[in-house]
């Protein structure tokens, strides 16, 4: 069986999406997350230097624990956060993994 997520941020827009999720953060040790667009585009930013992505809704983003990132709406958009305690299967997730 697949992980699942322990957690799920509530649908964020253009407008509600907080500031803390804006600039440099990451999760904490152990702690991955699928960023799923629900509606229009995101930007995925890493402070790593890798390349930035567009998420889409047929384009999530996985976050690797501790890894320091930021989003940035492209326009109109709805988004959450899905959290997990295990690696989620990239190949459920269809997610942007960094080469």
């Amino acid at each position: 069986m697949s992980p699942q997520p322990y957690r799920t941020t509530p649908v964020f827009d253009q407008d509600t999406l907080p500031a803390a999720l804006r600039r440099e953060h990451s999760t904490k040790a152990g702690v991955w997350g699928i960023i799923r667009v629900l509606e229009g585009r995101m930007r995925l930013q890493f402070a790593d230097g890798s390349p930035e992505c567009t998420l889409t809704s047929d384009v999530p983003g996985l976050i690797e624990p501790e890894q320091v990132h930021w989003v940035e709406p492209l326009g109109q958009m709805r988004m959450q956060v899905e959290f997990y305690d295990a690696r989620p299967p990239i190949e459920a997730s269809r997610a942007f993994e960094r080469a």
